[in-house]
């Protein structure tokens, strides 16, 4: 559907055509007529898909003559870089609307010059909740004629820990409001929310994360313990993108991680919640106009910010969330463009939080072998070779009259050539890694060395094996097919596992629950306990006859040598 199609006014039509805005994203069809309406309405839809517009162009189209002087439309915002961004493009939506004042209110920035603007009347307020509480004290801040409140990034403010403001804030506005909320997930403080401060809203949810990740090309690389950001610089040289974002998951490891780029001459800037706001704009001024190429950032900090052209994200950590990941990479595939996300991962742990994030967006995540320093020295030939190949004539005289001046001094042009090239190379490679490139991981665990772990539960405790597969595939994350023979005792039980499984196997199962019963999971000494089937083949060839109190022999079911990925088990009745 076209924006022209909607009952907008000519002045907003004209401000949507210049932006280039023409077909509507889904989030923005279903959305739209509602807002315009009055209607409440609760948008499920991830970064990325035109939220801002959905609810900021209903937003101006709302205001009229009689809200010159006073706050008609609320806008929340989880983070500083939000806040402005959306005030921004509210104002492109309401460039020749001219009754339409904005002002953004947020933490880190004066609270005075935020007053004046107050003062001069405004009738469009996008903040944080927390700046926002902050005026409503001072009574700079009324909100006695609002129309309208809109929470964008609902779930990110409940996880910053900003309900108490929001209820607050919630609690000096009309009962007779249009309340609005766009969140990426709906969990149950949502919906709490929704069901409290909502008449009948209509619920929209946008199927965005397959078309987004669908777009980007997914790697990941297996490191070991403490070579991640060896692993990063080898992998920044080698691909060189012209711009691109890291995520960390804390503060502490943005701050290290940019100081550690830097001092290998990358040019690296970091940003999350602790700096001051004039920091932060000024890194993210550099990053837009690409000065600083690569931005290392905290999920948290990165939310709201809009750069389009991002070449690669790397996932320094793995993210905390699902939706995160989907945040995180969807930076790069933005408007129907393509890209390249890749994902550092370190240990058995780290690889099935990745299987469990590649399932959770159905979509496939390549391991690959990462590059060492002389790939990435051949790599780098290649690119200063490809760099004077297409060059082209040089037509300035100057050049030719320096190669000149240096042959006089015995100095021929392969020389002087040799010479910048090779300053070029030593500073491009001169503060690489050493790093061996390890085999990708083939998929198949056949041939792989094995040890059997312990569980202190068995045929005593009426458990079968799928008993035991069932709660270990569901505590590792690992499939069935990972797990070899498993053996029941009378007392216990012991599974054969991959040896460079073990240490997560022990780490995911301790505690664990099998059938009911609290279970110990711990590395089998052998030795000591011999199967049913063992034990009973030798009272029978001993000759040793038990019988139940009616004179029959007892029968029983014996259940060995069980294999998952064989779907088999042997029987044996005695």
């Amino acid at each position: 559907m076209k924006f022209k199609e909607l009952n907008l006014s000519q002045e907003i039509l004209l401000a949507v055509d210049e932006l280039g805005f023409d077909e509507m994203t889904e989030i923005q069809e279903k959305s739209i007529p509602l807002l315009l309406e009055g209607r409440d309405v609760v948008g499920r839809s991830n970064t990325g898909t035109g939220k801002t517009a959905a609810f900021g162009i209903p937003a101006v189209e709302s205001i009229t003559d009689a809200d010159k002087k006073t706050v008609a439309v609320l806008v929340m915002c989880p983070t500083r870089e939000l806040a402005m961004q959306a005030d921004e493009e509210i104002k492109k939506f309401a460039k020749y609307k001219h009754i339409v004042k904005t002002c953004a209110v947020y933490g880190g920035a004066s609270m005075e010059n935020q007053i004046r603007q107050l003062k001069r009347g405004v009738n469009i307020v996008i903040g944080t909740p927390g700046r926002i509480m902050d005026h409503i004290r001072r009574k700079t801040l009324k909100l006695d004629f609002l129309r309208t409140v809109i929470l964008d990034e609902a779930d990110e403010m409940l996880n910053m820990g900003f309900r108490e403001d929001i209820e607050e804030i919630l609690s000096y506005i009309p009962a007779e409001r249009q309340t609005v909320l766009f969140s990426a997930t709906m969990p149950p403080e949502i919906m709490a929310i929704t069901e409290k401060y909502q008449e009948n809203p209509e619920h929209i949810k946008i199927k965005s994360a397959g078309k987004t990740v669908e777009l980007i090309n997914q790697f990941y690389f297996e490191v070991p313990m403490g070579r991640k950001t060896d692993a990063l610089k080898l992998l920044l040289a080698a691909y060189n993108p012209a711009s691109s974002m890291i995520f960390c998951n804390t503060k502490k490891m943005v701050d290290e991680l940019t100081e550690e780029l830097v001092k290998s001459g990358f040019r690296a800037a970091g940003l999350h919640g602790d700096m001051k706001q004039i920091q932060r704009t000024q890194v993210m001024n550099s990053f837009k106009s690409g000065s600083t190429p690569i931005l290392v950032a905290t999920d948290v900090a990165a939310r709201g910010i809009d750069v389009s052209g991002i070449d690669a994200v790397f996932n320094y950590d793995i993210p905390q969330d699902n939706e995160y990941y989907i945040h995180r990479i969807g930076r790069t595939g933005r408007a129907g463009r393509t890209g390249t996300a890749y994902t550092l991962i370190s240990g058995r742990k780290q690889f099935y939080s990745l299987r469990d994030i590649s399932r959770y967006i159905n979509a496939e995540i390549k391991e690959m072998p990462l590059p060492d320093k002389n790939d990435v020295i051949s790599a780098k030939k290649e690119n200063i070779i490809n760099e004077i190949t297409n060059f082209g004539h040089v037509s300035d005289r100057r050049a030719y009259e320096i190669l000149d001046r240096l042959a006089a001094l015995g100095i021929d042009y392969r020389e002087a050539a040799a010479r910048i090239i090779a300053e070029r190379l030593k500073s491009e490679t001169d503060n690489l890694p050493d790093y061996a490139a390890r085999p990708v991981r083939k998929g198949n665990r056949k041939g792989e060395k094995t040890v059997r772990v312990d569980i202190n539960i068995g045929r005593s405790h009426r458990i079968a094996p799928n008993f035991i597969l069932g709660a270990l595939a569901d505590a590792t994350g690992m499939a069935g097919k990972d797990f070899g023979k498993i053996d029941i005792y009378d007392e216990h039980t012991t599974v054969e596992v991959p040896e460079s499984d073990y240490d997560y196997i022990i780490e995911s199962t301790n505690p664990m629950k099998i059938n009911g019963r609290q279970v110990e999971v711990k590395l089998y000494k052998g030795g000591k306990t011999e199967r049913i089937s063992e034990r009973r083949n030798r009272e029978i060839s001993g000759k040793e006859k038990h019988k139940t109190p009616f004179g029959k022999s007892r029968k029983r079911e014996v259940y060995t040598d069980y294999i998952p990925d064989r779907k088999k088990r042997s029987k044996k009745r005695h």
